[in-house]
């Protein structure tokens, strides 16, 4: 009877051990709602609007064929400021992508949307690329926060740089395969994780006027004869 109570214990501890551990691993998912039915572009477009063909639909996954036009996928919703994103990507070749958040029109014509861009390559690309934000900013400087960097932006526009502890690596990707991407958009504060290891971050503090604070989430196109895929793509508004 001892040994059988003893079993029956070890059971139910292990069966709350179980449930804590389903609990963590369903916890980051609350909140989150889908952007992207697996089926259908519905409720994205492209930018241009001649670029359109290079971008369908194919296995539940967004497919984007550079050969068929550069530049970007863009989400209906054009106001989203304070957000968490998180979706799958893959390369089947070689290619540089990535997610703009806070997208807008930039009025200087100099690109097609003023940004914060994290972006994506092909494992191989480079630390200046896979993994790393990148200011798509005309009128203000553009600062480097390549992977495994945390870049900390003035008010007077001044970058500090240091290391990140535990940062991402090229160990931690996947060649050819699907990786996570986790975007957590707040206020001033910009996380960019991969495989679920902080790729970078910034916080910037210049005044207001200089900081982009609400636009559109667009997937780019970067390169002709590159191949890009996005699945899973869902979102969480922050308060």
């Amino acid at each position: 009877m001892k040994n059988l109570a003893t079993i029956l214990s070890w059971c139910t501890c292990f069966s709350f051990l179980i449930s804590c551990t389903s609990a963590e691993e369903q916890e980051p998912e609350q909140g989150f709602v889908s952007i992207f039915d697996g089926k259908s572009l519905n409720g994205w477009s492209a930018m241009p609007a001649k670029t359109a063909k290079a971008w369908t639909v194919k296995d539940g996954m967004i497919v984007g064929d550079g050969d068929m036009g550069r530049g970007y996928l863009v989400f209906e919703n054009k106001e989203l400021a304070d957000f968490e994103l998180k979706l799958s990507y893959r390369f089947p070749g070689k290619g540089n992508s990535g997610i703009s958040v806070r997208a807008r029109k930039d009025k200087t014509r100099k690109r097609t949307f003023q940004s914060y861009h994290a972006d994506l390559g092909h494992l191989g690309i480079g630390k200046r690329i896979l993994g790393a934000w990148d200011f798509h900013t005309p009128g203000r400087r553009e600062h480097a926060c390549f992977r495994g960097k945390r870049l900390v932006i003035d008010k007077n526009d001044k970058p500090t740089v240091s290391a990140i502890e535990g940062a991402l690596t090229v160990k931690d990707i996947r060649k050819g395969e699907w990786n996570t991407v986790h975007l957590i958009i707040k206020d001033n504060n910009f996380r960019f994780f991969i495989n679920g290891k902080l790729a970078s971050e910034f916080t910037e503090h210049l005044p207001d006027k200089k900081r982009l604070h609400k636009g559109a989430i667009n997937l780019q196109l970067h390169d002709p004869r590159m191949t890009v895929h996005f699945k899973d793509l869902r979102i969480r508004l922050l308060e």
